[in-house]
């Protein structure tokens, strides 16, 4: 895990990498490279590397990218992002499990503008997850209590296209050991942005900014955005 012994994962990771049939593709926006406590290196860890490859970007051509330009346009291929277009993973998952998903890595903006910025990410069927459970990631702050990060998003993913529950859990369990360890030597509790808006709790100031305020309205109110 690359972490100090005192507060080493490697316990908590499989002894062996998972057996899976579903290849990973994790399109990671560069600012996450920077950042100390990032779960995309506990999903590889978990996984074959030939079923997580990570591509670092925010442009992504078909001349630079053939290789996923190609897996974009096969047919058993989904990428994961929630929306209007999106169908629920378990209906597409009930026919025919796809083979390959598309998760991108970032913040919400930072996905969002690399999804709608890239004509390539149209290309596989867009999927979302249909969950209600809240994040253990608590040591990072979400918009929302049931935005997940990127390797509960992969857990839960896999979980329903491989049809096997103890997926979630394994990949979970580093995940739940990083924020004890972190909150055991100081670090604090993030809860959501809606969870503070709502109990007024949020101590910063209000974006002037009016789309950006009408979200936060949204948020108070349990509108989906």
């Amino acid at each position: 895990c690359s972490r100090p012994q005192k507060v080493c994962l490697c316990p908590f990771l499989p002894i062996h990498p998972l057996k899976v049939s579903t290849c990973l593709y994790i399109i990671q926006h560069p600012a996450e490279e920077s950042r100390v406590l990032r779960t995309v290196p506990l999903l590889a860890a978990c996984l074959p590397p030939d079923k997580c490859k990570i591509l670092v970007g925010r442009r992504f051509s078909e001349d630079r990218y053939p290789e996923l330009a190609a897996m974009c346009r096969s047919p058993s291929t989904v990428i994961l992002y929630p929306g209007a277009e999106a169908t629920n993973l378990e209906e597409v998952a009930v026919s025919a499990s796809p083979s390959v998903m598309i998760i991108i890595d970032g913040t919400w903006s930072q996905a969002k503008d690399i999804f709608y910025k890239n004509s390539l990410f149209r290309l596989p069927k867009q999927v979302q997850l249909k969950t209600n459970i809240s994040s253990q990631y608590v040591i990072r702050t979400q918009p929302t209590n049931t935005c997940l990060s990127t390797l509960e998003c992969a857990a839960v993913a896999l979980t329903i296209m491989e049809k096997n529950k103890s997926i979630q859990e394994t990949i979970l369990r580093p995940l739940q050991a990083l924020c004890s360890f972190q909150l055991q030597h100081g670090a604090q509790i993030h809860h959501s942005k809606e969870h503070l808006l709502k109990n007024g709790l949020y101590d910063k100031p209000m974006p002037k900014n009016k789309r950006k305020l009408r979200r936060m309205e949204l948020l108070v109110n349990n509108v989906k955005i």
